[in-house]
Formats: structure tokens, sequence, C-alpha cells
């Protein structure tokens, strides 16, 4: 053991790299080498010749080993029986003679690359690891995320997309860079204060104390308007406690930035420049200029959300005004609720059978994602084929008026879908509706089940005026008042216009915030607001609107000093990075572009995090695991 650990910590340096020789046309052969790799598939000829593969260390190429029990010049004696011990996957040294080779005829398959205009006559061959016999790694071998480094090193998408994710960074570091912002590091350890989302809190040796981390950078920021720093930027490490989807981390990283004497449309302007630039660069797509805006009651009542896929169409129409009030009541048990109707189209070369449509919706609604929609407490949709041999064309129980409407409205076709759907009649509030979950839901199925052909296209747009309020959830921190309002994004989002500022003292739910959200096919890569710089009206929407007590308050006095000493008025934006990335390369799911990721539950399986706390940290912490509610009634 001591000589094998010996042996690994003394290894040649590399004189050459497979990548370097496998880009090269006409490399210097008859020439000896070093180089580093993984020992790869193996052909044993004879017991007197060996070929085997060396995987370069990226795992994007491989070179063949040619290993033969015959003498050579500078030839370690033993490196032909030691190759043939060796198993694949086993790191190593070798040193060899570059040889021109003729190329084999049959082609490339799979993700590693072979180097076929040269090969290697091994002349020595050192093992830097062992590789145990207990781990399987075939080719199909598919290991879980408690083996990600196994993961990592068989699967190249995932190392194709944290090498895309890096470029990428890159690039942006070098834009921002030449329009003149500067890279600043903001505290991780900072304070816990009700910005809106839940935290996680890092305890003190100082009894009584603890850190929080950072939903996001976003008072350091400011404050660095207020300390003449005019354009600030940072990959910013955010974490929140939230309950976790396949679009959500605990710890994600967002590119973070901040300017002086701005407003949003200087803002927006630039992350559309450096969005159609990385386009351009990396996917060859051209997005179009400028994006278009979209109001948030526009999003909510066209596309039931305030992120809209608008590739998708389906357009949400309100209806409820034409139809009769029994069929209302018979969707909804609500009292005069709004309904809304859209139309789902297969694509045109199917041919119509109203049973495929039958066969489509129940398939959907029987689902686990289906069931929540027909127990919708606001009512399931109703759901309508038309059939040009029925009366009405399948829309009599419309009634007369309604279904002329919807003919008109949406064209309508043999086969195609109509939906209705029944919700409270208030103003929106929220990121959609259920008739918008639905609409994505549907468009989903029909592409899974071969219906609809996805679409291709890249589609951007703004989503702006946003309420700056909106009431408070039951569960959600918010920002702790007693108003029965929280601030939609945070409480820093400045009202839009004079005439919203006046609105604040008469009717703050009517406020509209300078707020905007960037949405390219239906993903939020980011949201912005231009921020209030005023310490007196920051104290007062604080105090006054959302009805903070004065402990809360206090807990942003540091905030409000740099506004009161000469704050620059300023505004900003984040950017989901993880998002962008994975909206870029097309992923499903953030945690095909995280090196480490999080599961549904939180949790690294690879280093099993969190861990358990010990009494004794529990006692350095001054902390108590306080019982469950129901271990305090038994």
């Amino acid at each position: 053991m001591a000589a094998t650990t010996n042996a690994a910590f003394k290894f040649p340096e590399e004189t050459s790299s497979l990548r370097s020789i496998a880009n090269s046309k006409t490399p210097d052969t008859e020439q000896e080498v070093i180089l580093h790799g993984y020992l790869g598939s193996s052909a044993i000829l004879s017991k007197n010749l060996l070929f085997v593969q060396l995987i370069s260390k990226d795992r994007t190429c491989s070179i063949q080993l040619v290993s033969s029990s015959k003498a050579l010049p500078n030839k370690d004696s033993s490196s032909h029986e030691l190759v043939k011990k060796l198993p694949m996957h086993t790191p190593v040294a070798v040193r060899g003679l570059l040889r021109q080779r003729e190329q084999p005829p049959e082609q490339d398959s799979g993700s590693i690359k072979k180097i076929k205009h040269v090969e290697l006559d091994l002349l020595s061959v050192q093992s830097l690891n062992d590789f145990p016999s207990d781990i399987i790694a075939a080719p199909d071998t598919v290991f879980g995320p408690d083996q990600r480094h196994l993961q990592l090193r068989a699967d190249v998408d995932l190392r194709r997309a944290l090498s895309f994710r890096s470029d990428v960074g890159l690039t942006l570091r070098s834009k921002l860079h030449g329009l003149g912002f500067v890279d600043v590091e903001t505290p991780l350890l900072f304070k816990s204060t009700p910005e809106g989302a839940r935290e996680f809190i890092v305890p003190t040796r100082r009894k009584g104390f603890a850190y929080a981390l950072p939903q996001s950078p976003q008072q350091f920021k400011q404050i660095l308007m207020g300390s003449g720093i005019p354009m600030y930027y940072q990959f910013a490490r955010c974490f929140r406690d939230e309950d976790l989807r396949a679009d959500r981390q605990p710890e994600f990283t967002q590119l973070d930035m901040e300017m002086s004497f701005v407003g949003a449309d200087q803002v927006m302007h630039i992350i559309e420049e450096m969005l159609r630039s990385l386009w351009s660069e990396y996917l060859k797509y051209d997005l179009p200029g400028p994006f278009p805006r979209m109001s948030y009651a526009e999003a909510m009542s066209r596309y039931g959300s305030d992120k809209p896929d608008t590739r998708l169409g389906m357009q949400i129409s309100r209806i409820d005004y034409l139809l009769p009030g029994d069929l209302i009541s018979k969707i909804s048990p609500l009292q005069a609720p709004v309904v809304e109707s859209l139309m789902l189209r297969f694509d045109q070369n199917l041919s119509y059978e109203s049973s495929t449509m039958q066969k489509f919706i129940a398939t959907l609604f029987d689902s686990a994602e289906g069931t929540a929609f027909v127990s919708n407490p606001e009512g399931g949709p109703g759901i309508f084929i038309v059939d040009s041999g029925k009366p009405l064309q399948g829309l009599q129980a419309l009634g007369f008026e309604a279904a002329e409407r919807i003919e008109e409205l949406y064209q309508i076709e043999d086969g195609d879908l109509i939906v209705l759907q029944a919700r409270q009649d208030r103003p929106f509030s929220g990121g959609s509706t259920s008739l918008g979950n639905l609409r994505l839901a549907l468009h989903a199925a029909a592409v899974k089940q071969g219906y609809v052909k996805p679409p291709t296209e890249f589609a951007p747009l703004w989503v702006i005026d946003f309420p700056l309020f909106s009431p408070t959830i039951q569960d959600q921190p918010g920002q702790g008042g007693s108003a029965g309002l929280a601030a939609t994004h945070h409480p820093f989002t400045s009202p839009k216009t004079a005439e919203d500022v006046d609105m604040l003292a008469v009717d703050p739910s009517k406020v509209i915030g300078d707020h905007y959200d960037v949405v390219i096919n239906g993903v939020e890569l980011g949201g912005g607001s231009r921020r209030i710089h005023s310490a007196e009206m920051q104290e007062f929407v604080m105090r006054d609107i959302l009805k903070m007590s004065p402990e809360r308050l206090a807990e942003f006095s540091h905030l409000l000093e740099v506004l009161r000493a000469g704050c620059p008025p300023h505004a900003g934006i984040a950017l989901g990075y993880d998002r962008l990335i994975t909206l870029m390369l097309g992923k499903s799911s953030m945690r095909e572009v995280i090196a480490f990721p999080k599961t549904g539950k939180g949790e690294d399986v690879l280093v099993k995090s969190p861990g358990r706390l010990s009494d004794e940290i529990l006692k350095t912490y001054f902390l108590h695991i306080r019982p469950t509610d129901d271990q305090m009634s038994v």
C-alpha cells in the first residue's frame, strides 16, 4: 500500500494532451510523450500484443495504446504485464512513442471521439489509483444521485452543460466589464430581515444571535448605489427555504445587477442586448428586438400566467356574460364567478375522431396532475368537443349566443376542444390561474401524445405593471405586517408613476409598481425594478402601508440610513443563472446544469446533507430541539 501511495504521489508531468493531439492533423510522430487519462476498453490479440484505449482527462477523446512484450529503447520491461492487469477506468500516466497509423474504417460511436490518425506505442504505465471491482461502470449503467461523481464522469451531457455554463459566465463577465460594471462580492452572512421569502438561519456561539443567509444581495446592492459605485454586478449565491420544484433549488446562482441614476428602460435595454448576444453567439438564433412588453393584468387575463408562453396560442377569453345561468351553476359553486374559455386544436395532419379527443381528455384528467383540475373548489373544467354533426356543433349547452361567439372567436373546426373554467371575480394576484395552469397541462399532454408539435422558436417578452402590493398568503412569511398586504416582489420596489405615489394614501391595492420580469418561452429568467431611493417614502411604505411593527422596521434601519444620506435613483435586476442555462440548453430541470444539486427534499444524497445536529453542537450554539405538536400531545 505504501509503495502504491508513493507512486501515486510521484508521477511524471504530462508533456502533451490528448485534446491537442486530436486537434492536430499532423502531430510530431516518432517522439516520446507523456499523457494522462483513464484506461478504456481493451483488445487482447495475443499474450504478447494488447490494444487499449486511453481516454482523455475530460473524457472527450481517446487514443489507442499498443502494448507488446517486445523490447524497445527506454521501455519499462514490466509495462506490458501491468497494463493487462489494470481495470478500465483506472487513472494512469503513460509514456509512449507516437506513431502514424492507418485510419480504421469504423465510425465513432458514443460520446468519446477516437483519435484515428496516430497511436501510442506503450513504453511505461503508472497507475495513479485503483478502480474497485465492486463498482459496475458499464456503458449502460445508470448512477443515482448518491453517486453524483460517477454520474458526472459517465454522462457527457452533464459535463458539457457545466462547460457551457462556464463559457456563458465568462462571456457575461466580459460584456459587463466592457460596459463599466464592477464585480463586487457581498456578504453571505447577513441578518434576518422580512424581504418576503423564508430564510436559512446560521446560529452563532453568541447566545441569542444568528446570521441569515441572503435571499438575494438586494439590500447590499442598494447600499452600493448609495456608496458611489454606479454600476454593480456579481454572480451571487442566494438561499431561500422554499418548497422545491423542478425549477427551484434552496441555493441558487443569480446574475445580480444594479445601476444608479437610471430607470427601468435603461436596465431592460442592457438585458435585452445581453440576451440577444448570448442567443446569437451560442444558439445561432436571432432574438427579436426590442422585446414585446405586456402588463401583468394582460398576461393573467390572456394566458392565465404572469410568465406566459405566448408560442402556444390557446388565448383565454372571458365569456360568462354570454352563458346561461344554469350552465354556470353546473360548472361552479361560486356566486357570480368569472367564466373563461380557451381552445385546443390538434395538428391539421391528424384525422379527427371524437373518440381520440375523448381518450385524450380522459388520460389527462385521470392522471395525478389532472386530479387537481377536476377537484378544483371553484369548479372543475367544462369540456366540449366541436362536432359539426351535432346541434350548434356540439356546443348546445352553452346556448346560442355563447356558441355563436365561440365559433366567431376561435374559428372552430371539428375536433377542437373548448374548455370552460370558473374563478372568483376579484383582481388577479399570484402567478397563475387555474385555467392558465390547465392551458399548459393540455398543451404538454398533447405534445407528449403526438397530437401537437412542440414549438421550436424562442418568444421573449417583458411582463410589467405588476401590482405593488398583493393580499397576504397564509404560511408565506411576507413582511410580517398587519395590513393584510405584502409586497408583490419585495418592499423596496418603487411605485411606477406620480399618480401611483398619490394612490398609496388612497388605495394601496391599486398601486402599480415599477417592476419588470423578463420571460422567454414561459420561463421567468429574471426580475427587477426601480427602487425606492427616498428614506421617507421607504419608511412610509413599511410603516403605514404594510403596517410593519417598530421592531420589524428597525431591522431595516441600516438601509433607511443609506437612503437618507443622499442616495441617488437606482434600478436593477437579477437573472436566474441556473434557469438561464437550463433554458438555453433545452433541459427539463435545473439539476441538469448544476454540479451538485439538491433533491426535491432539499438533500444532497452524495455528501448526506443536511446533517443531524449532535448534542455537543446544540450546546455550543445554545440550541434546543423542541418537541413537535404530536410529541407534546402524547
